[in-house]
């Protein structure tokens, strides 16, 4: 019997991150030798392009069978955070401008909104 499951090609991004973060966290499993994972946290910048909701919907399918299985995926959303190099202002931005919301100059620096990494994982 063949099964199909609805995966579109887009959402593939997503599951290759969440076998790359079981994996890694494998190997970080048999480094330090503990017993399960209880929590995975990861960042994931509002312009990664990474769509928090899939990866937690993947994380739930991919952990089967793993070493993760049972763990917690959290998920934090780092902001969109700009320095504009004509005013030198830092700003977070709350929706994608292009644009410094001070001087109004187009010549800006993003310093984090594209972030993605686990930030730490809880084990026992």
């Amino acid at each position: 019997m063949t099964r199909v499951f609805p995966v579109q090609i887009d959402d593939m991004h997503e599951l290759s991150i969440i076998e790359g973060i079981i994996k890694i966290t494998e190997e970080e499993v048999k480094k330090y030798e503990v017993n399960r994972i209880i929590q995975i946290r990861l960042k994931v910048g509002i312009i990664s392009g990474i769509m928090p909701s899939l990866l937690q919907e993947y994380f739930s399918i991919a952990s089967k069978g793993t070493v993760v299985e049972g763990a917690v995926l959290k998920i934090e959303t780092v902001p969109l955070r700009i320095k504009c190099l004509n005013c030198e202002c830092e700003n977070i931005m709350e929706n994608i401008k292009i644009k410094c919301p001070i001087c109004k100059s187009s010549d800006l620096k993003i310093l984090s909104g594209r972030e993605l990494y686990i930030d730490s994982l809880e084990v026992e």
